[in-house]
């Protein structure tokens, strides 16, 4: 017999636990309903007859509106159901629905790099970052000959290519050189070489001027047009920033860690087992008195009320307003619909509207409350959980995630991907057929959770990250899949 989840007592369907055909008697958890359609593993299935434009519930809360009438048993999805977002939302403050977790492993410890501003880094690595995409490859070349110099010395030299710095102006060339700064700046990275051009409009001299005074000393920067040889140059760089960033790693508490949240290809399983899952991390890590990320502002659209009402203060609770309806008058300006999400994927996995991806997706930042709001490119100052500004783009807000000092990021998904950035990035599978399919690209099956329950999971990932933030590879740096991608909002030249 089938099986199926009611995440809520009063929702109006049921998540398929394992795909069932039209007549299958399905059992969850308080009684059995026999299918009138085919639905499969991780789609919705009517649990009580919903009438036309009636709100159908999941998590809790609406995630749209009946489209037809629809019956018990039925298959809940893209053809009965549809989204009620609209534009820009009102909101008020209700001060007091904050509150701090109460599960945390405080005692949890791992074995990082203290670095002399009191950060900790889970790697400690020498980054190569071009100004330009013009210097992209070369910087390449630099980590290639460099890092077998000095891999005794460091854990690794890595460059970070992409295609902008030239031709872009204002806001746009801000938003790059933002992000370019930020990560010289990471605990992560023993040292950074900032290698440019010459002629591009990111000059390497205004992207010094982004970097503290303090940093400074780590940082190294050459101009390939001012340079006779810039590979060796930018070699003999790396080589001495190595010699100078050689650590040992010592035992620290979580409180030193910050954890970076994404999800990227959900099917219909992530808000019930990887994301919530990632939610206790977080809990644990702000509980001890660490930071979590949470960004892809797009993709709390529907469910930004629970963020909200989170809010450590009503300046925050401000600056929340300010970057979700911001962000929605992006699409708007634009000519798109802000429900313009989920993907073809998600879809295929079993969610049907933004609303409903987006009560799964929140769940990835815990029930600590929101200390901090910022921008892209900027770097967290707060304890807690910091709400960042970034596009959903999984390669593009992971990024924004590392530069704003991430130094490990939990990356959930129903489909996979193999992606890796700057910092170790842990895949978590929603499901035992992803993490059985792609293990080389999976680092946890969180489909545990539905196995074992939630207490089980939460521990064995939360030794799985400890493990990584102390030294051991994930799979994506197994697999040499270190990216960035930067944020492109403005015209080019």
């Amino acid at each position: 017999m089938p099986k199926a989840l009611k995440v809520v007592p009063h929702d109006d369907v049921l998540t398929m636990l394992e795909s069932g055909a039209a007549g299958d008697l399905v059992e969850y958890d308080g009684g059995s309903l026999r299918l009138v359609d085919v639905v499969e593993r991780g789609h919705k299935v009517a649990l009580r007859p919903i009438e036309r434009g009636a709100p159908v519930r999941k998590f809790g809360f609406p995630i749209g509106r009946a489209s037809q009438s629809i019956a018990p048993g039925a298959h809940v999805h893209s053809h009965n159901l549809a989204t009620a977002l609209g534009g820009q939302g009102s909101y008020a403050y209700a001060p007091g629905n904050a509150t701090t977790p109460e599960h945390a492993a405080g005692a949890a410890t791992f074995m990082g790099y203290r670095r002399a501003d009191g950060r900790v880094g889970t790697r400690n690595e020498i980054w190569i970052l071009p100004t330009v995409g013009c210097v992209a490859r070369t910087a390449e070349r630099i980590a290639r000959q460099a890092g077998e110099r000095v891999a005794h010395l460091v854990d690794g030299v890595h460059a970070f290519a992409h295609p902008h710095g030239c031709s872009q102006l204002g806001h746009d060339l801000d938003g790059t050189r933002a992000i370019l700064a930020s990560l010289a700046c990471h605990p992560n990275a023993g040292g950074a070489v900032i290698i440019g051009l010459g002629c591009e409009e990111n000059q390497v001299a205004a992207l010094l001027d982004e970097i503290p005074e303090a940093r400074r000393g780590s940082v190294r920067f050459l101009v390939a047009q001012m340079s006779m040889d810039e590979v060796a140059e930018g070699v003999a760089l790396v080589e001495e920033l190595a010699q100078a960033a050689t650590a040992e790693r010592s035992p620290v508490g979580l409180q030193a860690l910050v954890l970076g949240v994404k999800c990227g290809g959900s099917d219909g399983l992530s808000g019930l087992t990887a994301n919530p899952l990632v939610g206790r991390m977080a809990d644990h890590v702000t509980a001890a008195g660490g930071s979590a990320i949470l960004t892809e502002i797009p993709e709390i659209f529907g469910a930004e009320h629970l963020l909200m009402d989170r809010a450590a203060s009503s300046d925050v609770f401000d600056a929340i307003v300010e970057l979700v309806n911001g962000f929605k008058q992006h699409f708007i300006d634009h000519g798109e619909p802000v429900s313009e999400n989920p993907s073809p994927g998600n879809v295929a996995g079993g969610i049907t509207t933004l609303e409903e991806k987006s009560l799964g997706a929140v769940q990835k930042g815990g029930t600590s409350p929101v200390a901090d709001v910022i921008n892209y490119g900027a770097r967290i100052t707060a304890r807690g959980l910091t709400l960042l500004e970034a596009p959903g783009n999984d390669a593009v807000s992971s990024t924004a995630l590392a530069a704003a000092g991430a130094t490990a990021i939990l990356f959930t998904t129903g489909r996979g991907t193999p992606l890796g950035f700057p910092v170790p990035t842990i895949k978590i599978a929603s499901n035992h057929d992803l993490a059985a399919r792609k293990s080389g690209w999976i680092d946890f099956d969180a489909g545990m959770v539905l196995d074992a329950g939630m207490d089980a999971a939460d521990s064995a990932l939360l030794q799985a990250i400890v493990a990584i933030a102390s030294g051991q590879e994930t799979a994506a740096e197994r697999n040499g899949e270190r990216e960035i991608a930067i944020w492109k909002r403005g015209v080019t030249l």
